[in-house]
């Protein structure tokens, strides 16, 4: 299943995401739900997590960028915003 923070579906609804970039967005996290493989597509492993043993990927659509990372086959994506803005929020 995927999931979505919060703010994401708020940006979204006030334009400040392009729809087309979420839906490109969003099919590629379908495609990566489905067949379980990350190497299909430009996802890069960020870092991990040593509060929560967790490992963060990116993933590249022109501009934008997803930040999400991997919870029981849960993925859940926690940012979603420009290159140039999406690291100084996430880090």
């Amino acid at each position: 299943m995927i999931r979505y923070a919060e703010d994401i579906a708020k940006r979204i609804s006030k334009g400040l995401i392009p729809q087309d970039i979420f839906l490109h967005i969003n099919n590629v996290f379908t495609a990566i739900d489905i067949t379980k493989d990350l190497s299909l597509f430009d996802i890069k492993q960020l870092k991990m997590s040593k509060e929560t043993s967790r490992i963060y990927y990116r993933l590249r659509k022109g501009k934008y960028r997803a930040i999400f990372y991997v919870d029981n086959n849960d993925i859940m994506v926690i940012a979603l915003d420009k290159r140039e803005d999406i690291y100084r929020k996430w880090q």
